[in-house]
């Protein structure tokens, strides 16, 4: 066989591997496991880190003033430092709406080697521990949550018993680059911490949605966190990696009742958030990074490469084996844009949204090494000892 068939082959191989092999990550049907309502509603602490962001709330935040909850309930609300009078607009917000009660917390500027919206989330944890709640809500200020959110996630840490539950929030899909890029990230998150994996008792794998996660507090002074992963880049991950370790069950899934309303209308958008974070992804490994770069060339680009190079030059089995490898591959994403109700037609899209996301990879390492690090909400972190994860 010629070396392009090689390739071709070494492609298709490795999609059946992920096809069969990774969890059946692919699949789009983890969602909030079945539940009863418990006989007594424990009390929960909502936390909110807020950075600037004035133009969300008055989206996202009545959406948690109005939820409807059995038990006692509460919002604490961090104004990490805004500049926008994020404080202000949602102390407005309370009172014009009512329901759960707010409190708007103000800290100072984050001490060395905290990072990203972890400061804000220890002074939130922190107010809300006095009033002793059985659950923390940690949830960013883009997440809307249908009224019914809180008591469905309660129902399903106390049915299962689990620490932490932990839904990723459907991203919106409105401009071009969203429904290219957007369908593709939740899928390659995916790919990497596959949901069946992380939902299985003694699983090994951990991970979390950063945007939508219930917490037992008991869990989390066992885990020691936030402060046990104040340095951390990717925080809901090493979040769930800290509360597996402390001995705390975990669960992931997909939500249908819970909406990041944040905009992406331009690729730059999407690019910052991505590249923000993907090299610490990598944990700042020069061979890592160049492993994930022949992954994604020999996964993604080659099935239409192999297969236009067998088709110009009659080499049947690279031809075959390319098409078979990218026909597998879109098979695989279609699940992901149903659950997003986007046009099946994206799917054969995937190679070139695969390449984006390699250049975004490649940006966030040069980002690193030039001393730009990672950043979040106008905060640069430029020491390398900042950002590895735990």
């Amino acid at each position: 066989m010629s070396a392009v068939a090689w390739i071709a082959m070494g492609s298709l191989a490795a999609w059946v591997w992920l096809l069969l092999g990774q969890g059946f990550f692919w699949l789009t049907g983890q969602r909030l496991p079945r539940r009863e309502d418990p006989g007594r509603w424990p009390s929960v602490a909502v936390v909110v880190p807020a950075r600037d962001e004035a133009d969300m709330l008055p989206v996202s935040l009545p959406s948690l003033l109005a939820q409807d909850y059995p038990g006692r309930a509460e919002v604490f609300l961090v104004d990490d430092c805004s500049t926008d009078g994020t404080g202000n607009v949602a102390r407005a917000l309370s009172v014009r709406y009512g329901g759960l009660p707010v409190t708007v917390l103000s800290p100072d500027e984050p001490e060395p080697g905290w990072t990203g919206k972890l400061w804000a989330v220890r002074h939130g944890i922190a107010r809300a521990r006095v009033r002793r709640p059985a659950y923390l809500l940690l949830t960013d200020a883009d997440i809307a949550h249908e009224p019914d959110s809180l008591r469905a996630l309660v129902a399903a840490a106390e049915s299962g018993g689990y620490d932490l539950v932990s839904q990723m929030a459907r991203l919106r899909v409105s401009s071009f680059w969203e429904r290219l890029v957007v369908p593709a990230f939740v899928y390659f998150f995916s790919q990497l911490y596959p949901f069946r994996w992380v939902n299985r008792a003694g699983a090994r794998t951990a991970a979390a949605a950063g945007g939508c996660v219930l917490l037992r507090t008991g869990a989390a002074e066992r885990a020691g966190v936030p402060e046990s992963i104040r340095q951390a880049v990717i925080d809901d991950v090493s979040l769930a990696r800290a509360v597996q370790r402390s001995g705390g069950r975990i669960w992931l899934g997909l939500a249908e009742r819970v909406d990041s309303v944040r905009p992406y209308p331009r690729l730059a958008d999407l690019w910052r958030m991505v590249a923000r974070s993907a090299y610490a992804q990598l944990r700042h490994s020069p061979p890592l990074l160049a492993g994930t770069v022949l992954g994604l060339a020999l996964v993604y680009l080659a099935p239409p490469l192999t297969l236009a190079a067998g088709l110009l030059t009659g080499d049947a089995v690279a031809a075959w084996a390319g098409g078979s490898a990218w026909a597998v591959m879109t098979g695989t994403y279609l699940p992901m844009l149903g659950y997003y109700r986007q046009s099946l037609w994206w799917a054969p899209l995937l190679p070139f949204t695969a390449v984006l996301y390699l250049l975004m990879t490649v940006d966030s390492a040069v980002r690193h090494y030039r001393g730009r690090g990672a950043a979040w909400k106008g905060r640069t972190y430029t020491r390398p000892e900042a950002a590895p994860e735990p």
